[in-house]
């Protein structure tokens, strides 16, 4: 049945493989648990992505190869996602301000990484095969594949610590550009690695000039999915809809990219950075929509790149070849990036920092390894895989770790965020008017008059002797203190107040006590010590509050742009 809880795989293994609903259930909601868990422990929420996948697949096996391979399709999906978010950055501007220092790192970092590489990997390959051409074949492979960056992983973490500033904007640049580069390394590679192997069919200039010929055709694709979704886009202005069309164009990108086998993050980038360049203030709320829809996606996607680990295939040669790649490659990228950026004279925080947050690696270089595995023979393509597939969990798993830290050191972490992002990480303690206006509740009409005349304020809590709020006095009551000013000196401020029927404490979240505010249309609350406490220790004026977060949003942008021109 298509609904039951197991389905017989079709290998013929006779194991038996959750059906994909179910499946994608327990990847979800496990890997939400990870991402949260590692999140407590200031870690980035990718690495308990794939740590639970790893769980899953290599120690459980819940997740089998024949599954991975199933769900191929919806992994080059999840990758389209990143790659339309990444491209939604890449505005003209950029490239115009940063384009010349871009792409000098871009070929420093990327051939730093496939010269050392390749160097390491044809010494240890030597050791294990004892041919030379065939240990010059594998190193020059792994040094293509070296050159690859995750821009998932990397992108993920610039998203969940709200990054903004020179640093950031190079990391995504770099990134976007870096699987064009190493498929380019690649191609070439491989070819080099066959003719010294004795199987090779066609020539370098050849494969580079039908690969090039690929890449312009996913720019193309993406440019023209992208001029459609910005026709569609003009005609449509609900979000449903406006949703609707973005991820069809997207899912259409990335189906075409997959029938003659085009990695779709460079068609989905291309199709990002068209619809942000051809409508920049209406596609801030397309990739708004889209990032908002793409988090179990994200999940999902992280947790089945750790199911890909298959410690059991690993002996002691290969472990050496394994650390001698990854420190090969880690050292490639930190020392070219910071040459490419002391060469195109890019800001500091970019050459300190901008090589260890291009460690991560995941996609693209388990496709060219498995790519590898095909078109060598088994031994070969054996070290290949088990060496890029080791080294890609390595370096997921330490890549974010070290992404967040030279974001943290560029003082870039926390400065992209949205007054919604702020409201979040505030208590009432940290908006409220702790010395508000206050009047006494045995103050006479004629001074409490007085105390409006010389005050701004519109919202006046009532207090007795000890600090105790015992009411409120708003503008409707002013009036009518106004009609009645004939009575005489006898009204006091207890007479007139109005009672309190909505107080908060200074460590309640801001984000509840805005969200009542909105739902009851209150300008003002009072802030008492307690829950309970009377003692009036603040106002909360919501119009005050927004302006005072909005202030410091601007001034967090301000901060970062002044980090971008900083040299």
């Amino acid at each position: 049945m298509i609904y039951s809880v197991a389905i017989a795989s079709g290998d013929g293994s006779g194991q038996f493989e959750l059906n994909v609903v179910l499946l994608f259930g327990l990847i979800v909601l496990s890997g939400a648990f990870g991402a949260r868990l590692f999140q407590k422990l200031h870690i980035p929420q990718v690495v308990g992505c794939i740590v639970v996948g790893i769980l899953l697949g290599d120690v459980l096996g819940v997740i089998t190869p024949h599954t991975i391979d199933k769900l191929e399709p919806f992994m080059m999906f999840a990758l389209g996602i990143i790659g339309f978010m990444i491209g939604a950055e890449l505005r003209g501007e950029v490239f115009r301000k940063y384009g010349r220092q871009f792409f000098i790192i871009l070929l420093s970092q990327g051939m730093g990484a496939f010269f050392l590489a390749a160097i390491g990997g044809t010494v240890v390959a030597w050791f294990i095969i004892g041919s030379v051409p065939e240990s010059i074949a594998v190193g020059l492979v792994l040094g293509a594949i070296a050159s690859a960056t995750a821009p998932a992983a990397t992108v993920n973490v610039l998203w969940e610590y709200k990054t903004r500033g020179a640093l950031t904007t190079a990391v995504l640049a770099i990134v976007a550009l870096d699987d064009a580069l190493a498929l380019l390394l690649y191609r070439a590679a491989a070819t080099g690695a066959k003719a010294l192997i004795g199987t090779g069919q066609g020539s370098v200039l050849g494969t580079t000039l039908i690969l090039l010929g690929e890449i312009a055709g996913a720019i193309v694709l993406g440019f023209l999915a992208g001029v459609l979704l910005y026709f569609l886009l003009k005609f449509v202005k609900a979000d449903d809809k406006v949703l609707d069309f973005a991820l069809a164009s997207l899912l259409l990108v990335v189906g075409i990219s997959m029938i003659p086998r085009i990695d779709p993050i460079l068609p989905a980038m291309a199709l990002g950075i068209t619809v942000a360049n051809l409508m920049p203030r209406q596609s801030k709320a397309t990739f708004e929509l889209v990032k908002k829809f793409a988090p179990p996606i994200y999940i999902s996607f992280f947790v089945l790149a750790g199911a890909h680990m298959q410690f059991g295939k690993i002996n002691s040669w290969m472990v050496v070849m394994i650390l001698v790649y990854v420190l090969c490659r880690a050292t490639g990228k930190i020392v070219g990036a910071w040459f490419g950026g002391k060469w195109s004279k890019a800001p500091a925080v970019v050459r300190k920092y901008l090589g260890i947050c291009l460690l991560p690696q995941a996609g693209v270089a388990i496709g060219l390894a498995i790519m590898a595995s095909q078109q060598f023979d088994s031994e070969l393509g054996h070290i290949i895989v088990i060496v890029v597939m080791s080294g890609t969990f390595l370096m997921e798993i330490i890549g974010p770790i070290l992404v967040k830290v030279g974001l943290k050191r560029a003082g870039e972490i926390g400065l992209n965020i949205t007054e919604d992002d702020l409201i979040k990480t505030y208590t009432v303690a940290d908006v409220m008017d702790t010395s508000p206006t206050t009047i006494t509740q045995d103050l006479p009409l004629q001074q409490i008059l007085e105390v409006f005349s010389s005050s701004e304020s519109v919202y006046y809590p009532v207090i007795d002797d000890q600090s105790r709020i015992v009411g409120i006095i708003t503008i409707a009551d002013i009036k009518e203190m106004f009609a009645n000013q004939d009575v005489g000196g006898w009204l006091l401020a207890c007479d007139v107040a109005e009672p309190v029927r909505d107080k908060t404490t200074p460590d309640k979240p801001l984000e509840e006590v805005i969200e009542h505010m909105r739902r009851y249309h209150l300008e003002n609350v009072t802030v008492v010590a307690g829950k309970d406490s009377d003692k009036l220790v603040g106002v909360l004026d919501y119009s005050k509050t927004l302006r005072k977060i909005s202030a410091e949003v601007l001034h967090r942008r301000e901060m970062a742009d002044g980090l971008a021109m900083a040299t």
